[in-house]
C-alpha cells in the first residue's frame, strides 16, 4: 500500500490536495473516519488505509520524509530506481540456481515507453522519479509495478537454497523473445515444479470463478498464467506441479489461499511473505518431484527454455 506505482497516495485517500495545511490535513483525516468506519456502513478495508494513510501524514516529520520520497517534496531517489540482487549474508549457504533477468522485459518496455509518452526532444532525467510515474498512464505504472513484484519475488526464492532451481521471464508463445507471452517464474524444488505469477494490482482484489476481479485488474491473469504453463510443459515434455500467484502481503486476505483445481492445475494465491514457506511444502495435492526426477525435469527445462 501507498508504495507500489499503481497505488493510491496518502493525500489522494484522505482526498486531500497534498499542499493542504496540517489543520485541514486533519479535519480530512477525522472526516474519512466518519466515512469508512465500518460500523457506519463503511469498508473495512478503505478503513485501514485511511488510518495508514494518516500514519504516513499525520505529524511534521512523518510527513516530510513521506513527500520526499513520492514526490511531493523535494527529490529523493525512488526505491525502485533498479534491480537490485539479495543482500549480502553472513551465511555461507549455497543459493538456488538462478537464470534469466527477473522483471527485465517489463523495465525495459516502461523505459521505453515513459520516454515515449514524455516526448520527443524531452529529456527524462529520472524515468523512475515518484512524480513522474505518478503522472504517467496506467498502463506504464502498471508495468514498472509488475517489474518490482517479479524482482521481489527473484529476492526470495534466491534464498530457497541449493536444491532449487529458478527460471525468470520465459518466453511461453509463439511470438518469441521480446513479447508478453511469458512466465514471470518457474521454480522447481523437492515440493515440485511451480509457475509462478507476481503480480500487484495496486491494492485488494476479488476472486470470482477462479479468477481475479475488479476493476485494477487486467484481463484474466490466472488463466494466461495457466495457458503459459501449457505451452512450457508441451515444449519441455514436463509436469507442472501447481500454480502460484504472489501478492503484496496487504493485498490478501490470508497468506496462503488454495483454490484448488483449475483447468486441471493446483493454484494458489499466496502473500509475498509466505512463499518460501509454500514452495518449501507444496500445497494441498500437488505432486512432489524427488530423486532423480528433479534431475531429468531441470535438464529438459534448460534445454527448452527461452527467456522473453
Amino acid at each position: 500500500m501507498f508504495d507500489s506505482p499503481l497505488s493510491a497516495s496518502a493525500y489522494e485517500v484522505l482526498v486531500v490536495d497534498p499542499g493542504v495545511d496540517e489543520e485541514t490535513l486533519r479535519k480530512a483525516y477525522r472526516l474519512r473516519l466518519r466515512q469508512t468506519h465500518p460500523d457506519t456502513g463503511g469498508d473495512a478495508a478503505v478503513f485501514i488505509q485511511v488510518q495508514r494513510a494518516w500514519e504516513l501524514v499525520g505529524t511534521p516529520e512523518a510527513r516530510a520524509a513521506y513527500d520526499r520520497g513520492h514526490g511531493f517534496g523535494e527529490a529523493a531517489a525512488p526505491e525502485w530506481s533498479e534491480w537490485r540482487p539479495p543482500a549480502a549474508r553472513t551465511d555461507t549457504r549455497p543459493r538456488a540456481r538462478s537464470f534469466g533477468q527477473p522483471g527485465g522485459w517489463r523495465r525495459e518496455r516502461y523505459l521505453n515507453l515513459i520516454r515515449e509518452w514524455a516526448g520527443r526532444g524531452v529529456t527524462l532525467a529520472d524515468p523512475y522519479d515518484p512524480a513522474l510515474v505518478r503522472s504517467a498512464p496506467v498502463a506504464l505504472r502498471r508495468l514498472l509495478a509488475d517489474a518490482l513484484a517479479e524482482e521481489a519475488t527473484a529476492r526470495i526464492v534466491a534464498d530457497l537454497g541449493m536444491g532449487y532451481t529458478v527460471w525468470h521471464d520465459i518466453a511461453a508463445g509463439g511470438r518469441g523473445a521480446g513479447s508478453d507471452d511469458k512466465i514471470d517464474h518457474i521454480v522447481l524444488g523437492p515440493s515440485g515444479l511451480y509457475g509462478v505469477l507476481s503480480e500487484d494490482f495496486g491494492g485488494p482484489v476479488g476472486l470470482r470463478r477462479g479468477e481475479f476481479s475488479g476493476p485494477g485488474v487486467p484481463g484474466a491473469p490466472i488463466a494466461e498464467l495457466l495457458t503459459h504453463m501449457r505451452t512450457v510443459a508441451r515444449a519441455a515434455g514436463v509436469r507442472f506441479s501447481g500454480a502460484l500467484v504472489v501478492l503484496p502481503d496487504e493485498d490478501v486476505p490470508t497468506a496462503i489461499q488454495e483454490l484448488g483445481r483449475i483447468r486441471g492445475v493446483h493454484v494458489a494465491i499466496v502473500a509475498r511473505s509466505a512463499l518460501a514457506t509454500v514452495l518449501r511444502r507444496g500445497i494441498t495435492g500437488a505432486r512432489d518431484i524427488g530423486g532423480n526426477e528433479v534431475f531429468d525435469v531441470r535438464t529438459r527445462l534448460q534445454h527448452t527454455v527461452r527467456f522473453a
